[in-house]
């Protein structure tokens, strides 16, 4: 579970998470797995804080507890730089915890795939840092045990070197159940293969390997099935294209076969030192005495990365619908619905009358009737018809403000004819995106607030619904209040006064149970675009791993898959490709933007761990895939995908990452 760069995105709080863990204040979520969820929160003064919750069901066991407590004994043990520092913890609460200084940015595989190897001054100073921090890993007595691209952040500020999930002390001391092989292939010791031993050299030699793989792009020992990697690593003589020639000698020793031919870290980190020293423009000699604060100086210098942020570390979250950019991150695909009951709330009309609207969602229920609607009107169309009235009926199309907490208890059921008409368009377009994922029986609330000109989207009380499903809930309410608002202020700009909406969930009947999922502003448009670009993003990505209960998207879906891997098959011989597995390529679709998710789960990299095979797979997806969906609109005149998404999914990690999206050509 580890703490790794998010990009400064945080995802909202869930369902029963808590309001404060110790003494710091949760405002929303980083990431999720296995053993626990990983919480943005706020110190006292203000400082960013990740604050890991193991979950109950480990917390019971305690083999766990006590693994978990040696992991916050380890980490407290570790202070250096180009680490990120444990600042509090209770392994003996109900729900054991730590807490760690939040570093923002991709992890350095995530950054390779999007931009590249690191290059001149960038490289030099992420080899010295990480060897710094080994470096000062070991001279606590520790060993790491899991060093790989997934567990270092490229933040602002330079590399940090993250996750004591299986580290060790020196002394042999395992955090891990005896007995389990721990680490990744490629990045496992020869003499972890042969003999199980685990040690500061072995660390050495998956840094080796990290540099080399930071300064190409390429694994040092290849890509391919676990053994054959393993087989490469204590046999063959390590592939170093693209590493410079000032950084080869250090790479080579540190992947030597014998582990006492290895430098120390702290020695690797001298050298390193002294070679980013040479990079800047007052050129400074190595020495032993250069000390940790010149080398920090040195990194700061060379280091180029752009500064991540988040307004959700100081305001309540924005719709996904108003962000103008995607951060690179990890997500966790769930591929499958817990079943249960779903009541949605009861909210008075405008007589203070109450009114229920109840429903049972069924994984057997058809989808909804489908309803023909067109998508929503650009950003600009809508802006120009308000422009075009002296006296539009809505006036905040340029306010910032965000949603009050007394937003949903002022809101009321439609009372106009035309207020009534764009609630039932609403809950009809929601029900049928709805529908496609089993939910076709369940109907969200729509409700109007006058003074602060918003339609109300809302769901609740519910028990025990996946966090997947409430983020669902979020994009689909989203984007049905925006269609239909947009649409109303396009036609009816003079008359029109809704152009904001807020979806809320609901955990009970006082205003204080309520929580703000999501909010926008229709005139800005309910499209994501990057420089006039559809972008898909892992909210839609979690959307598509849910498993459809359409017939039409599962037969398409179906195909489509083989049609991908016969595509690929097709030209593997000619580019000189491996093959992908089965079960390697898996496909879903996203009905709140109408886009088919193509990701393939890459465990050891695999056949698509470098930038070739991914441009490949993506031009297999736009090709084949697309030729797919639009084969299907030709016959189907209800069927509405023509976006993509090309991503690729580590299992062993849970880490996801997005390498295209786009519209499907229609010529």
């Amino acid at each position: 579970m580890s703490v790794i760069g998010s990009g400064g995105r945080v995802l909202p709080a869930g369902p029963g998470d808590p309001k404060r863990v110790g003494p710091y204040r949760i405002i929303g979520r980083l990431g999720s797995g296995g053993m626990g969820t990983v919480h943005a929160a706020l110190d006292s003064q203000g400082g960013r804080v990740a604050v890991k919750v193991v979950h109950p069901a480990h917390a019971q066991d305690p083999e766990f507890r006590a693994r978990f407590h040696r992991e916050v004994a380890l980490s407290s043990r570790v202070m250096g730089p180009c680490l990120i520092p444990l600042l509090a913890a209770d392994p003996g609460a109900t729900a054991p915890w730590l807490a760690t200084a939040y570093a923002p940015g991709p992890t350095l595989n995530q950054y390779l795939a999007a931009h590249g190897p690191l290059v001149d001054g960038s490289l030099y100073a992420f080899a010295a840092g990480t060897a710094q921090a080994l470096a000062a890993i070991h001279q606590a007595g520790v060993v790491h045990r899991d060093v790989k691209p997934q567990n270092v952040i490229l933040s602002p500020s330079g590399p940090r070197v993250v996750d004591f999930g299986i580290a060790h002390a020196a002394d042999g001391t395992s955090v891990t159940r005896t007995g389990v092989m721990t680490g990744t292939p490629g990045w496992i010791s020869p003499e972890h293969y042969r003999t199980g031993t685990t040690g500061p050299a072995g660390d050495m030699f998956a840094w080796g390997a990290l540099i080399a793989y930071a300064a190409s792009g390429r694994l040092p020992f290849g890509t391919g099935a676990p053994d054959a990697v393993a087989y490469r690593v204590m046999s063959e003589a390590p592939d170093l294209t693209g590493v410079p020639e000032t950084l080869r000698e250090i790479v080579t020793t540190a992947l030597a076969k014998d582990p006492d031919e290895r430098p120390a870290a702290h020695d690797a980190a001298k050298k390193c030192a002294g070679l980013l020293a040479s990079q800047t423009t007052q050129v400074l000699p190595a020495s032993p005495g250069m000390d940790q604060t010149l080398v920090g100086d040195l990194i700061q210098a060379e280091w180029h990365m752009p500064t991540l942020d988040d307004p959700v570390w100081h305001s309540p979250r924005p719709s996904s619908l108003k962000r103008t950019g995607i951060a690179i991150a990890a997500a966790a695909v769930i591929g499958g619905l817990v079943g249960g009951a779903l009541a949605f709330p009861s909210h008075p009309d405008s007589t203070g009358r109450t009114t229920t609207t109840a429903s049972a969602p069924s994984r057997d229920a058809g989808p909804a009737p489908a309803t023909q609607t067109t998508g929503p009107p650009t950003a600009r169309s809508v802006k120009d018809a308000l422009g075009s009235v002296p006296s539009p009926a809505y006036t905040r199309a340029e306010d910032e403000t965000q949603p009050g907490p007394g937003e949903w208890a002022a809101s009321v059921r439609a009372e106009t004819p035309e207020e009534k008409a764009a609630a039932q368009e609403i809950r009809d377009l929601a029900k049928v995106m709805l529908a496609t994922k089993g939910w076709g029986n369940a109907t969200p609330e729509i409700t109007f607030n006058h003074e602060v000109q918003t339609v109300v989207v809302s769901a609740g009380p519910i028990a025990q619904i996946p966090e997947d499903h409430q983020d669902l809930f979020r994009r689909v309410g989203e984007m049905a209040a925006c269609t239909i608002a947009s649409r109303h202020l396009k036609e009816r700009p003079a008359a029109w006064p809704y152009g904001r909406f807020t979806v809320y969930w609901l955990y009970g009947e006082q205003e204080d149970d309520t929580s703000v999922l999501g909010f926008g502003d229709a005139a800005d448009g309910c499209v994501r675009e990057i420089a006039g670009r559809w972008q898909g993003d892992e909210p839609g990505l979690a959307t598509a791993g849910i498993p459809s209960s359409d017939k039409k998207e599962i037969r398409v879906a179906d195909g489509t898959v083989k049609a991908l891997h016969t595509a690929w098959d097709a030209r593997a011989a000619d580019a000189g490709l491996d093959p992908l597995g089965t079960g390697t390529l898996q496909l879903g679709f996203d009905p709140v933007e109408h886009a088919m998710y193509v990701w393939a789960s890459e465990d050891g990299y695999g056949p698509l761990g470098g930038r070739a095979q991914q441009s490949q797979l993506t031009d297999v997806v736009e090709k084949a895939g697309c030729g797919k969906l639009l084969a299907e609109a030709r016959t189907n005149n209800e069927w509405r995908y023509a976006r993509y998404v090309v991503a690729l999914h580590w299992e062993s990690s849970g880490e996801t990452q997005i390498i295209h999206s786009g519209s499907c050509p229609t010529n």
